[in-house]
């Protein structure tokens, strides 16, 4: 087998792995905050990416979601009414509205971010610790070519739906 058929084998598995373990912990554990929450697919998509960022106009949600402005205007709307997202003047260009999470938007994002970490958390503690400096080894590794990725230029497709 060569370098590169092993390596895309790998990848492969890893990612078929990660996928596995996501449905396990879907099964295992209490449900996501993100089936509580009531929350369109876009709506949530818009509270997701601003859980990225300090605010985004309402140009920049557009391109994102690959929607015209008048839905990205009802789509905050909404978002303002379940008092997670806040609009405010953009005070380089009085022109442009800006969107951010309000407190309540930023505890949703971190009540979905938790809901993953406490079932994978639930997992690591029954590895012994050897496992867990190993893994622990890679996650510095993964995480320090994540921060050498460029930023996306363009919204991929799955954000369009």
């Amino acid at each position: 087998m060569n370098v590169d058929s092993e390596r895309d084998r790998l990848i492969n598995h890893i990612g078929e792995t990660q996928r596995d373990l996501g449905r396990l912990l879907a099964q295992h554990h209490p449900p996501s905050p993100l089936f509580d929450s009531n929350l369109t697919m876009r709506q949530l998509k818009v509270v997701m990416i601003l859980s990225c960022r300090h605010s985004a106009s309402g140009q920049d949600l557009s391109h994102h979601l690959g929607v015209g402005l008048g839905t990205v205007t009802g789509i905050v709307d909404r978002l303002i009414g379940h008092g997670l997202v806040t609009r405010r003047e953009d005070p380089n260009d009085r022109r442009v509205r800006r969107v951010e999470l309000t407190p309540a938007g930023h505890a949703l994002t971190e009540r979905i971010a938790d809901a993953g970490l406490d079932g994978f958390r639930h997992i690591l503690e029954r590895l012994d610790t050897p496992t867990l400096r190993d893994l622990s080894a890679v996650m510095d590794k993964i995480q320090a070519v994540t921060a050498t990725l460029p930023p996306a230029a363009q919204p991929s497709q799955q954000l369009r739906h």
